[in-house]
């Protein structure tokens, strides 16, 4: 059983390990180029840090529909099977009519429902109760394949990184457990509903701004969604504070108050949102580092009044 594996974030990781641990034959695993990070610095994925530890051969191709090197050898390699994990590119169908069972999709949402590029995160946005990750035969559309079967979960207090770890180790099971019924034909394909679908696009970094206008539980939300980046915040004197932890509080009904700091004390600081407040207890302030608020509140100035805007002043 010859596989490629296409994947590059921590979501795909889980699924390469489990191939190998059950010795499935890995003989090329696809990522997205090398990056340069802070100060120059090359930073590689997850996915190749995994490859390299297992001697496993990697390609990094820029555009995979442009790369006519990398078409004729893939052609040349004959996989019996395609597995892609937030792998961050498009398959042609050239790619997808290659290997002999298909190519097969783990995506971090219960399809059709929030197909596309972060279902994890608006899913946790959006404030719903349950998701959960699917098992997909690819087709040429964006995540519009058949179904091979699905795990639910409860979002309940997860933020992107507990439900990053959790679907990517449920979505590398569901992998596992299917392969053997792909291969024998055993498998239940299942079409997607058109009329249940919904899309997520690509994180903006204006999608983690607020002035705490929205009730507390959606401005909590968008703290759990995007704590990975770009991470909730705002501004304060021409600074940027970005808020990582918090807790919403009881609070009146002063909804033009949003935004305003209301309480202070040893532990936190609150912040007013347009129902109820956030008791912030972990925050970055621009040019600082990471704290605890009641670390930040020993030298901050800030008080209460003061008032917390979208955009800088």
């Amino acid at each position: 059983m010859k596989i490629v594996y296409m994947g590059t974030s921590e979501f795909a990781v889980p699924a390469l390990k489990e191939l190998i641990k059950n010795g499935y034959e890995v003989d090329l695993v696809v990522t997205q180029p090398d990056r340069r990070g802070n100060r120059g610095k090359i930073q590689i994925s997850p996915i190749k840090e995994v490859a390299l530890e297992h001697g496993l051969k990697i390609s990094q191709p820029l555009r995979i529909r442009k790369d006519e090197d990398f078409m004729l050898m893939l052609e040349d390699l004959e996989p019996e099977m395609i597995v892609v994990a937030s792998f961050g590119q498009i398959l042609p169908k050239r790619v997808l009519d290659i290997p002999r069972y298909g190519c097969f999709n783990i995506h971090g949402s219960l399809l059709p429902k929030y197909r596309g590029a972060a279902p994890m995160q608006f899913a946790i946005a959006d404030g719903i109760s349950n998701t959960g990750v699917t098992l997909m035969k690819m087709d040429e559309g964006l995540d519009t394949g058949d179904i091979v079967s699905k795990r639910e979960i409860s979002l309940a207090g997860k933020d992107i990184f507990d439900l990053t770890d959790e679907l990517s180790r449920a979505g590398a099971q569901l992998l596992i457990e299917e392969i053997p019924n792909i291969i024998s034909g055993k498998a239940i394909y299942k079409k997607q509903d058109e009329e249940d679908a919904s899309f997520t696009r690509l994180l903006k970094k204006s999608d983690g701004e607020t002035d705490f206008r929205d009730d507390a539980k959606i401005e909590m939300n968008k703290l759990l969604a995007f704590r990975k980046w770009p991470v909730l915040h705002s501004y304060l004197d021409g600074k940027s504070y970005k808020f990582f932890d918090a807790e919403i509080v009881n609070s009146s009904s002063d909804a033009d108050k949003f935004g305003m700091v209301i309480d202070i004390n040893d532990d936190n600081f609150i912040i007013k949102c347009g129902k109820n407040a956030l008791a912030i207890k972990e925050l970055q302030l621009e040019g600082k580092k990471r704290m605890k608020a009641k670390d930040f509140l020993r030298g901050s100035k800030i008080k209460i009044g003061d008032r917390f805007t979208k955009k800088k002043d």
